[in-house]
């Protein structure tokens, strides 16, 4: 699908926009926001209130780095105002061919409505060597799934309210406001989670991660990742590979492994029965776009986590 939208001609996309438009168009008189991930919608949706109109373009059960590029997104990006991306080549797979055909200067790269959310975190893994594929799915510019660290989103919910004041002047102290409430939630949901899980014995902090997407995670709550499924970033594990997960796990007394929804599970769920462990499937984002619904995704997340572990 992604490779037809792509090949699709620039004529054919302006009449498609044309005909689209009307029947897709954002609420009227509101900043129009598009956010490539859920949690990043929630956070802009909280954030602006009744002044904007927020759409996502991936479901919280697809991989973000692979998302089928539609016509429909194609509309949403040219009538938006700011696009709010995880950035950090997350999206690199479909997100460019789509601002591209979206002819919308408004979002293009160094324009005032595109929000690159890793430009306010604070970044792990930023690697310090030559990137080659030998090394599997990792990205130069540092983990992208900051997300999963509310201080993270605490970050991004401030410097997000200052963009799109910058965008909407005339509501920036409300945005401002409104961010500055989330983040502080999100700072205490923070402090909260650490706090019960440090009380935790150092043998139950310990887990197995699928893909390197839980660093943010695992440090947030005081968690030691002792290996991963893949043996590389993006890649399947073998049956070797697999064997040393298992005795790795049995050596540490690990007996939990966690992944989100979007990556194969038959691996990890075998290694969860053969460890007599547990398996925890993590949400893939935000459910919908309510107030509160990154926290209260965060939330869920801590304590499937918390109880596994417990």
């Amino acid at each position: 699908m992604r490779e037809n939208i792509l090949k699709l001609s620039a004529s054919f996309v302006a009449a498609l926009i044309v005909l689209l438009a009307s029947s897709m168009a954002f609420g009227a008189g509101k900043l129009k926001v598009v956010a490539t991930l859920p949690d990043l919608g929630a956070i802009a949706a909280h954030v602006g209130g009744e002044h904007v109109e927020v759409a996502v373009l991936a479901r919280p059960t697809q991989d973000p780095h692979y998302v089928d590029a539609k016509p429909s997104h194609i509309v949403k990006l040219n009538q938006a105002d700011l696009l709010a991306l995880n950035g950090l080549e997350l999206e690199v797979g479909w997100l460019p061919g789509l601002v591209e055909r979206a002819r919308n200067p408004k979002i293009n790269p160094g324009a005032a409505g595109y929000f690159d959310a890793s430009t306010a975190a604070k970044l792990l893994q930023v690697p310090g060597t030559k990137i080659d594929r030998g090394m599997g799915d990792v990205h130069p510019g540092g983990n992208p799934h900051y997300l999963l660290d509310p201080r993270r989103g605490a970050d991004i919910a401030r410097a997000l309210a200052a963009r799109m004041g910058r965008v909407d002047a005339a509501h920036a102290a409300l945005y401002r406001a409104r961010g500055e409430e989330l983040a502080a939630r999100l700072d205490a949901l923070a402090a909260g989670q650490q706090a019960r899980f440090a009380a935790l014995p150092e043998s139950s902090r310990r887990v197995v991660s699928y893909h390197a997407s839980t660093i943010y995670l695992t440090q947030w709550l005081g968690l030691e990742e002792i290996i991963q499924v893949e043996p590389k970033p993006g890649i399947a594990p073998n049956p070797k590979h697999l064997a040393l997960v298992l005795t790795t796990m049995r050596s540490k007394s690990c007996s939990v492994i966690i992944q989100e929804t979007y990556y194969p599970q038959k691996s990890s769920a075998k290694l969860a029965e053969l460890a007599k462990g547990k398996l925890v499937i993590l949400e893939g984002g935000a459910s919908s776009l309510q107030p509160g619904a990154y926290e209260a995704r965060i939330t869920r997340l801590a304590d499937a986590l918390y109880a596994a572990l417990k």
